[in-house]
């Protein structure tokens, strides 16, 4: 890779099973100089592209570009899986330090004339190249990308957008590393059998456990996970504590501590402002809505008040309900958000005649797995094998390798489900390497994808099973639905592969996968009781179905609200005090007191951890439009698994990436665009 003798190979030379990387062989220490190293040999491959002598061609140009930085690629990925996965105080020095520097490193990029020149020149013969659809697809993908990278501006200007663009990358990461401290530091313990009071079995385990890791031997700790304090705030009858851990919860990034994120988030605000005027955009939502489907903050707007109003209704009906248990109790106080998953659950089980702990016995994280394996070797025709012994980034990481109907290896894939204190709270799909055709340089044609998903679920005592609350289950399906579309990608080229699509298309294949989880033959099979392999009851099966769409103004209403939220702050102009314009927001949709933002703006860290999400948390919303619609393709044939339906949402959905329009994506399959009706009726908001 380079003469420097510090550079450990291991980083960059993937000699594991399979072409894994050698996880074991990697230390935190060798990451600084093989990023060195990496973004020099990268600078050289874009000057020799830049600098070459040949009239530009798509050959020596563009796809000279798709194949340039493989082993910076290839560094990166593995850091930034440890840095959100595997973290340390190492790493987390080494990416507040990688953030800015990779950030110069590709504003360099996107700003060289000689480069830009040559793009610009393919643009505006494109008509004339004979280029196929895919490789239009990726040429306008680079052309966009250089005008978004400032390749017209002035050059006092370029220079400043690749400052603000620096500072961003590093405030993304101090954010994000700030929420991590925040929950990893604050735990309730509690020793008295009166303090768990409500508490099932599986979620004593799970406290037990982490008050363990926290040298609380014989103790028990709520901790911000998600995986525990939900549970925690659900099944409590100590109202005391639930408000106490809420209240900690729901102020992660807020502390007024050296881990608060509300100056960030003002300077982050103020800079995406002032980038995307550099740009020639009104704000921040037309720069990141300029290449998606959604194409106008307006369209966003639109969908998300509809919902908004019919959410709204329902949360108010749902409120009364609870308010009315509440008096029934005997008790006086109004409903207030450390209530309402506490009284719902009750209500739920009133009403359907099951609660979430008589259901949880039953949805095993191993049968899970397996469902999600078996559903996508009915849909797709494929089936993973698990690679016992194996080293990977974890000693709880899982291998397997993914092989299709003639038994040829098509994707490795690694499945990391268990909180730990050195991961970042919530649950992702990610790539070591994107699936693509192109020769490389070590004579290899193509690649194949290594996808991995991570989730935060309770790590469960020693020698009993991991249970999972129904959410959790369908968190598991979502995440694997983005694992498929990373590894059924079928491509040429690599900036299109797999998730390379609209930020508002991308939650497609994964919220759509969550529909197999409660098709019944999926339940029936691998819904079974982890003490007796008993199936789960018809009439518990049932209940599960008609509970659905239980609590969804509640739900819907969490999501909505810091859609929107999102959706002011890139279109307000200014933003003097973000907590100010959060409340405003808020204040104007008549947001319920008993209700808060799914993510608070301090620890929105799909918004402010980086930029994957700003102006695009409605994404969510959009993609559950056609999500909806789709999954009616197979009801309306009578089979969920229907073959020739199953055929064509590989062929135009999971394996095409973002080498085709996805709005030509979408109709292919189905034949025209969605309106939001499936949606609506499926969250049981609309008839």
């Amino acid at each position: 890779m380079s003469s420097q003798t510090a550079v450990n190979p291991a980083l960059v030379e993937w000699t594991g099973h399979q072409g894994l990387p050698r996880f074991d062989a990697v230390k935190d220490s060798d990451f600084a100089p093989a990023f060195d190293a990496a973004l020099a040999a990268h600078d050289a491959e874009i000057d020799a592209i830049a600098d070459n002598g040949e009239a530009p061609t798509f050959a020596n140009t563009v796809t000279a570009l798709e194949i340039a930085g493989d082993e910076l690629s290839r560094v990166s990925s593995l850091f930034w899986n440890r840095a959100g996965a595997h973290t340390n105080e190492v790493i987390q020095a080494l990416e507040r330090e990688i953030a800015p520097k990779m950030s110069r490193h590709y504003s360099k990029i996107g700003m060289n004339a000689a480069l830009f020149a040559r793009i610009d020149a393919l643009w505006e013969a494109r008509e004339d190249l004979g280029l196929t659809l895919e490789e239009t697809r990726v040429l306008e993908r680079h052309w966009k990308g250089f005008v978004k990278s400032g390749a017209k501006l002035p050059k006092a200007e370029q220079e400043r957008l690749a400052k603000i663009n620096e500072t961003l990358a590093g405030l993304g990461a101090q954010f994000g590393q700030n929420v991590l401290a925040d929950e990893k530091g604050w735990a309730l313990i509690l020793s008295e059998e009166a303090d768990l009071a409500g508490l099932p079995d599986f979620l004593r385990d799970a406290m037990a456990a982490a008050a363990r890791e926290r040298g609380e031997e014989g103790k028990y700790a709520v901790t911000l996970s998600r995986s525990i304090i939900e549970p925690f705030l659900t099944s409590s009858e100590r109202r005391d504590l639930r408000e106490q851990a809420f209240k900690v919860w729901v102020a992660r990034g807020a502390n007024g501590s050296g881990t608060d994120n509300r100056n960030i988030i003002k300077e982050t605000l103020a800079l995406r402002a002032e980038k995307a005027k550099l740009l020639g955009y009104g704000n921040y939502a037309e720069l990141k809505l300029d290449n998606t489907m959604a194409k106008t903050p307006e369209a966003v707007n639109q969908l998300l008040m509809a919902v908004w109003a019919k959410a709204a209704e329902r949360a108010r009906e749902e409120e009364g309900d609870i308010a009315a248990l509440i008096a029934e109790e005997g008790r006086n106080h109004e409903v207030m958000p450390w209530d309402w998953r506490h009284y719902a659950e009750k209500i739920r089980t009133r009403k359907f005649d099951f609660s979430e702990t008589e259901l949880k016995p039953y949805l095993q994280l191993e049968k899970i797995i397996a469902a999600c394996f078996d559903v996508a070797g009915r849909l797709f025709g494929i089936r993973a094998v698990e690679q016992k012994g194996v080293p990977a980034y974890h000693p709880d990481v899982r291998v397997f390798e993914i092989r299709d109907r003639s038994d040829k290896l098509v994707a490795l894939f690694l499945g990391d489900y268990f909180a730990r204190s050195s991961k970042r709270s919530g649950a992702w799909m990610s790539s070591f390497q994107s699936q693509h055709k192109l020769p490389l340089k070590n004579g290899h044609i193509g690649e194949l994808p290594i996808i991995y998903n991570v989730c935060n679920f309770a790590k469960p005592a020693e020698g009993k099973p991991a249970l999972l609350s129904l959410d959790d289950a369908r968190t598991l399906f979502h995440e694997f639905g983005h694992a498929l579309h990373g590894m059924l990608s079928n491509v040429t080229y690599p900036s299109v592969s797999g998730t390379g699509v609209s930020r508002d298309f991308v939650e497609l294949p994964s919220q759509l996968y969550e529909h197999w989880l409660t098709v019944p033959a999926i339940l029936r099979e691998y819904a079974v009781h982890y003490e007796t392999g008993a199936p789960m009851p018809q009439a518990l099966l049932d209940k599960v179905l008609a509970a659905r769409t239980f609590n969804a103004g509640f739900n819907t209403v969490e999501f909505t609200s810091s859609a929107l939220v999102d959706m002011a702050f890139h279109t307000r102009g200014p933003v003097e005090d973000p907590m100010a314009v959060q409340a405003e927001v808020l204040s104007e949709i008549g947001m319920p007191k008993s209700i808060v933002m799914r993510h608070a703006t301090p620890h929105f860290q799909h918004v402010f951890a980086g930029d994957g999400y700003s102006a695009g948390y409605y994404s969510y919303m959009w993609s559950e439009v056609l999500d909806a619609d789709a999954f009616s393709a197979f009801e309306e044939t009578g089979h969920a698994f229907d073959p020739e339906t199953a055929a064509k949402l590989k062929a135009n959905i999971y394996s095409v990436g973002g080498s085709i329009d996805p709005e030509d994506a979408y109709k292919a399959f189905r034949g025209k665009l969605p309106s939001p009706d499936a949606m609506l009726r499926k969250k049981g908001l609309a008839a």
